[in-house]
C-alpha cells in the first residue's frame, strides 16, 4: 500500500443528507475505503459541524430540508475551503452551473452508486495534495508560489485566493504565454468537470483579475485570447 494511500484512508468525511438510507450507504462505501465518517441529517447541524474543523470533505445534499446545499456551501465558503462534493436529485445545468460557483468540487446526481462517489471523494483529495514545483520570483516574472502553502506572491503581495482561483492562476504561471482552453483549465482545476460549465472558469478569471488589479491597477497580466481561452503574459 502507498503512503498516498494510507493518508487517504486517515481522512474523515463528513456526509449531510437527510434520508438516512442513503447515508447508510454511503457511509459504507466511504469506511470500505478506508475513510472514517461523521453524518449529520441537517443543513445548518453540518455547518456547524465543518466550521468546528477535523473533518477533509463535505459530501453535501442539496435538498435539505432545513437549509438548502447551495445555502451551506454559501454560509461555509465565508469561512472555510473545505473540499465539498454536491448529492442532488436535480440534473439541470444550471444547478450545476451554480454550484460549481459556488466552489464545489464535484457534483453528482442521484440515483447514483455509493461507490462511485467514494472513488471521487478520493480523487478530489489526491488532486489537492500539494504536487506543483515552486516557481520562484528568480525567474524573472512578479509571481512567486509557495506550493507548501498554497499561495502565490504578486509583486511580493500574498494573494487572497481561494482555491479555486490558486489552481487557475497557478497553472497559468506555471507556463507563461501558453493559451490554456477553457475545456483544459476546467481539467487541471475542477476533479469531475463538464465542459458545459466552462462559463464558470470566467467567473473565476474576473475575480482573480479584480485580486491582481488590487496589487496593481495598471496591469492585467491574464490574457484573453477570443475563441481559444486565457494565457499569462509576464510583465515587468
Amino acid at each position: 500500500m502507498s503512503l498516498q494511500s494510507m493518508s487517504l484512508q486517515s481522512r474523515y468525511i463528513l456526509i449531510v443528507e437527510d434520508e438516512q438510507a442513503i447515508a447508510d450507504t454511503l457511509i459504507y462505501a466511504l469506511r470500505t475505503e478506508g475513510f472514517e465518517t461523521v453524518h449529520c441529517l441537517l443543513g445548518r447541524e453540518g455547518l456547524a459541524r465543518a466550521l468546528e474543523g477535523g473533518v477533509d470533505l463535505m459530501v453535501l445534499d442539496v435538498g435539505l430540508p432545513d437549509l438548502n446545499g447551495f445555502e451551506v456551501c454559501r454560509e461555509l465558503r465565508r469561512a472555510s475551503e473545505l473540499p465539498v462534493l454536491f448529492l442532488t436529485a436535480r440534473g439541470d445545468e444550471i444547478d450545476r452551473i451554480v454550484g460549481l460557483e459556488l466552489g464545489a468540487d464535484d457534483y453528482v446526481v442521484k440515483p447514483f452508486s455509493p461507490r462511485e462517489v467514494a472513488v471521487r471523494v478520493r480523487r478530489i483529495l489526491r488532486r489537492l495534495a500539494p504536487e506543483m514545483p515552486v516557481v520562484a520570483a528568480s525567474t524573472g516574472g512578479p509571481f512567486a508560489i509557495d506550493a507548501a502553502r498554497r499561495s502565490i506572491r504578486y509583486h511580493g503581495v500574498e494573494l487572497d485566493l481561494t482555491r479555486y482561483e490558486y489552481e487557475l492562476l497557478a497553472t497559468l504561471v506555471g507556463a507563461p504565454a501558453r493559451v490554456f482552453s477553457r475545456a483544459q483549465l476546467m481539467q487541471r482545476v475542477w476533479t469531475h468537470p463538464d465542459h458545459s460549465l466552462e462559463r464558470t472558469v470566467d467567473t473565476h478569471i474576473k475575480t482573480l483579475r479584480a485580486k491582481l488589479r488590487e496589487v496593481r491597477s495598471d496591469a492585467d497580466p491574464i490574457r484573453t485570447h477570443r475563441g481559444l481561452g486565457y494565457a499569462l503574459e509576464i510583465q515587468p
